[in-house]
């Protein structure tokens, strides 16, 4: 797969700041040139939280395309819980200001890495 790589991580915790282990996270995107693989399964993936809580996706930075920023989209479920369907969005982006789905508070952490960019975001479910 062509393009910038990035890594995005993070944690399912409770409102309480507790791990959720065993939390189902689903990803899909567009490619770099902002191109959907609407008839095969490239650049969508699942797995779910460690013991820990934790999570790590390894796939390339979405391109734009007409009338939206570059954005990555997740699905996040407990075990027995409603289903969480969310985007994440990237700092920076001159795009995010006219995307009309944007929402400041599903922007990742990003930083430069050797080997493209490393990503964070922390999904905090209402469960006690």
């Amino acid at each position: 797969m062509t393009g910038t790589r990035i890594a995005l991580a993070g944690m399912v915790l409770t409102r309480s700041c507790r791990p959720v282990p065993n939390v189902l996270l689903d990803l899909w995107q567009a490619d770099a040139r902002g191109v959907y693989d609407n008839k095969g399964f490239r650049l969508r993936g699942h797995q779910f939280s460690d013991a820990r809580g934790c999570y790590r996706f390894e796939t390339v930075v979405p391109g734009r395309y007409p009338g939206r920023t570059p954005h990555l989209h997740l699905r996040v479920q407990a075990k027995g819980r409603p289903i969480l369907t969310t985007q994440l969005y990237f700092p920076d982006e001159a795009g995010n200001a006219r995307d009309g789905l944007f929402d400041p508070a599903l922007l990742m952490r990003t930083q430069a890495a050797a080997s493209g960019v490393e990503a964070q975001y922390d999904f905090v479910l209402a469960i006690r």
